[in-house]
């Protein structure tokens, strides 16, 4: 498996709006891009810093991973995103290292694919993703 870069750290939040305020004003943001994932139940502003992208994310639902997250944690850092070469392979790979994965086989959104690694508490308590592609909001 080929780590290529950092794509994206996510953010869970409990008021999108506001937080979308606190950045625009005090740092002078505006998002990139915006969408909501119903598949995730999410709604989410991205902004990118450099080549690094930061997503703030607010659940769309109570049962949502990030609702249940901010219920547990509070909010805060929610997972940090690996670009890969080749997420077929990659997924193989921890497999045959006895890695636990969440997914069985690739989600996709916006033509990326991905998939969670299951590894809690190996990787400090901070949900990993692997995705291979480039996010286009617009496929």
């Amino acid at each position: 498996m080929k780590i290529e870069k950092i794509d994206h750290i996510c953010f869970a939040v409990k008021d999108l709006e506001e937080t979308k305020r606190v950045y625009r004003e005090d740092f002078g943001l505006v998002p990139a891009c915006e969408y909501t994932a119903d598949s995730e139940k999410i709604k989410v502003s991205r902004y990118y810093i450099g080549e690094v992208a930061v997503e703030f994310m607010e659940s769309t639902a109570p049962d949502g991973e990030v609702a249940k997250f901010i219920d547990k944690r509070g909010e805060g850092v929610f997972l940090i995103s690996y670009k890969v070469d080749d997420l077929t392979k990659a997924m193989d790979e921890l497999r045959e290292k006895k890695v636990d994965l969440i997914d069985k086989k690739p989600r996709e959104l916006f033509g990326t694919r991905y998939a969670f690694v299951h590894h809690p508490n190996k990787l400090h308590g901070v949900l990993t993703e692997l995705l291979e592609g480039d996010f286009d909001i617009n496929k």
